[in-house]
C-alpha cells in the first residue's frame, strides 16, 4: 500500500512539473510573438510577466538559503545601428544616472550598447570598472529584451583594423528629437560612436512615457551592486536596525564639496585657504572666486555639522536618536563633528560598525564605499541630505520608488537665516524650534509632479529625485499625484 501511495505522489509531482515547462513555453513563444506584432495588448501582457518574473520571484533570504535565479524575457531581435561607448563622468550618483540614460538612449536609436566605462580621473580617482561596482551580468541579462549590450566593440571596429569611432559629448538635457535627427545619422556614418561625456544629458521631462519607464527599470531593476558590495551593505543594515530606528545623514561637509561650492562656514582661515589652492588646481571647476557668505546666505551650501545638529534637535529628534552618516571624510575629522557627537551620542558610521577587515577591500575605491552609504541610505527610516547633490537626488528618488519612506528635505536658505538669528541672541531656542518645523511641515517627499522650467532644465526637478511617471501604474497619475500637487509651467 505504501509502495503505490508513493507511485502515486512521484506521478503527481511529475505532472505539475511538466506543465510548468509547458507553462512558461507558452509563455516565451507569446514574448515572441508579441515582439514582431508590435501588438500593445501582447505588450502590456509581457510586461506584466517580466514585472512578476522580476519581482515576485523569491530572492536570497538572511538566512543564506538559495532560491530560484529571476527569469529575464528572450532577447530582442532587431537591427543594431551601430555600437554606442560611453565614459561616464563624475562620482558614483552621477554616474548611475548618466548609465540610466544611456541605455535609454541606446534603446530608442536601436543600437548595441557598450558595458560603460568608469569616470577614473575625477577628484575621487577610484578605479574600478564597471564590473568592481555593478552586477554586470545582471545588467546585460535583465535589459537583453530592451537592448544588445556588449562587453566590448568588435575587433574589426578597433583602431587596430584602421577604424576610427567619432568621439563626442552630447548636448546636455536632449530629447528624442535631438538624438533621432542629429545622432543617429552620425551613428550610421560612423558605426561606432564614443559619449565621453554623460551626465545629464537626458532631458528631464518632454520624453514618451515608455522612454521615461525605461529609465527607471534600469534604475531600480537592472542596476545592481556587485554581490561583494549587497552582502555588506545588508549586513551593515542588519546591525543598525538591530539597535532600532536610524536616520541617515547625509553630511556633505567634505573636502571637495567645499572646495567646489567655495563654502567654508566653520571652517578656520588655513583651512580655507587650502580650499581655494584646491578649488584652483582643478581646471573643470570653472568659477574660482566665490563670497562664502554669499553663497551661503543663497542656500547653495552644505551645513555644517554645527548646523545640522541645531537643525536636528528642533525638529525633535531626541538624544537617543541612531545617526548614520552617509558620507565619505568629514572635513576637518572628529574635532568638526564634536557638536553633533554631542547632542547625538549614538553616531555612527561604516568605519566604526565594521572591521577593518571587512572594509579592506574597499579602501581606496570611494565609489564602491559611496555604494555602501547608498544602500543604508535608502533602507533607513528616516533619511536627511544637508546637500542637494547627486547621492541625495538619487536617494530621494529610490525612497519615493520604495512607497515613499520618509525622507526630510531641508530648506537651507532659511535654515541659516533661523539659525544666525539664534546664535546671536534674536530668537530663543523655542522660537528656533517652532520655526524649522514650521518650515519644513510640507518639505517630506509626498506623491508629487516634477516643476518644469521651460528652457531652463538645470533649475526644474530633477527626473532621478521624482520619476513620478513610474509612481503609478495607469497612464494617468491624476488622482495618485492629485491635482493640487501639479507642477507649474515655468516661463
Amino acid at each position: 500500500m505504501e509502495v503505490r501511495s508513493e507511485g502515486i505522489r512521484l506521478r503527481f509531482w511529475f505532472v505539475r512539473l511538466c506543465s510548468s515547462i509547458v507553462l512558461w513555453i507558452c509563455l516565451v513563444q507569446l514574448v515572441t510573438v508579441s515582439e514582431l506584432w508590435h501588438s500593445h495588448l501582447i505588450s502590456g501582457i509581457t510586461s506584466g510577466i517580466y514585472n512578476i518574473a522580476q519581482i515576485q520571484l523569491p530572492k536570497q533570504h538572511e538566512n543564506g538559503v538559495d532560491h530560484l535565479p529571476p527569469v529575464f524575457l528572450p532577447p530582442r531581435n532587431y537591427t543594431s545601428n551601430g555600437f554606442l561607448r560611453v565614459s561616464c563622468n563624475g562620482g558614483l550618483n552621477q554616474m548611475r544616472a548618466a548609465i540610466c540614460d544611456m541605455v535609454t538612449i541606446a534603446r530608442l536609436l536601436n543600437l548595441t550598447l557598450v558595458v560603460p566605462e568608469l569616470d577614473k580621473t575625477s577628484f575621487w580617482a577610484d578605479p574600478s570598472n564597471f564590473e568592481d561596482i555593478f552586477d554586470v551580468k545582471h545588467f546585460i541579462d535583465s535589459l537583453r529584451d530592451q537592448v544588445r549590450i556588449v562587453k566590448r566593440v568588435p575587433k574589426k571596429f578597433s583602431s587596430k583594423y584602421g577604424h576610427t569611432s567619432l568621439e563626442m559629448p552630447p548636448v546636455s538635457w536632449s530629447n528624442e528629437k535631438y538624438y533621432l535627427e542629429q545622432i543617429l545619422p552620425l551613428l550610421r556614418k560612423h558605426k561606432v560612436l564614443h559619449f565621453n561625456k554623460t551626465d545629464t544629458r537626458l532631458a528631464n521631462n518632454g520624453l514618451p512615457l515608455d522612454l521615461q519607464k525605461l529609465r527607471c527599470r534600469v534604475n531600480y531593476q537592472a542596476i545592481k551592486f556587485t554581490p561583494q558590495i549587497e552582502n555588506l551593505g545588508r549586513r551593515l543594515i542588519q546591525m543598525l536596525h538591530e539597535k532600532g530606528p536610524f536616520v541617515a545623514l547625509h553630511l556633505r561637509y567634505e573636502m571637495d564639496m567645499l572646495a567646489f561650492s567655495g563654502c567654508t562656514q566653520g571652517c578656520m582661515e588655513k583651512e580655507a585657504e587650502e580650499l581655494k589652492r584646491m578649488r584652483y588646481a582643478f581646471p573643470w571647476w570653472r568659477e574660482k572666486e566665490i563670497v562664502s557668505d554669499e553663497r551661503r546666505s543663497q542656500g547653495l551650501c552644505p551645513l555644517t555639522p554645527d548646523e545640522a545638529a541645531l537643525v536636528l534637535q528642533a525638529l525633535g529628534f531626541g538624544r537617543k536618536t541612531q545617526i548614520y552618516i552617509a558620507a565619505g571624510e568629514i572635513y576637518g575629522g572628529e574635532r568638526r563633528l564634536a557638536q553633533l557627537r554631542a547632542a547625538f551620542p549614538k553616531i555612527v558610521k561604516k568605519e566604526t560598525l565594521l572591521d577593518r577587515d571587512d572594509l579592506q577591500y574597499f579602501q581606496n575605491h570611494s565609489s564602491q564605499m559611496a555604494a555602501l552609504d547608498f544602500m543604508v541610505s535608502v533602507a533607513s527610516n528616516t533619511f536627511i541630505p544637508t546637500y542637494d547633490g547627486n547621492m541625495a537626488r538619487l536617494v530621494e528618488g529610490h525612497r519615493r520608488y520604495s512607497n515613499f519612506r520618509k525622507t526630510i528635505l531641508l530648506d537651507r536658505k532659511k535654515l541659516v537665516e533661523l539659525v544666525d538669528m539664534h546664535q546671536n541672541g534674536t530668537l530663543k531656542w523655542n522660537e528656533f524650534a517652532d520655526g524649522v518645523k514650521q518650515v519644513h511641515e510640507k518639505r517630506t517627499v509626498r506623491p508629487t509632479r516634477r516643476t518644469v522650467i521651460i528652457d531652463r532644465p538645470k533649475e526644474e526637478d530633477y527626473f532621478y529625485a521624482n520619476p513620478h511617471e513610474c509612481l503609478c501604474e495607469e497612464t494617468n497619475c491624476d488622482e495618485f499625484l492629485g491635482h493640487h500637487n501639479s507642477s507649474s509651467q515655468v516661463a
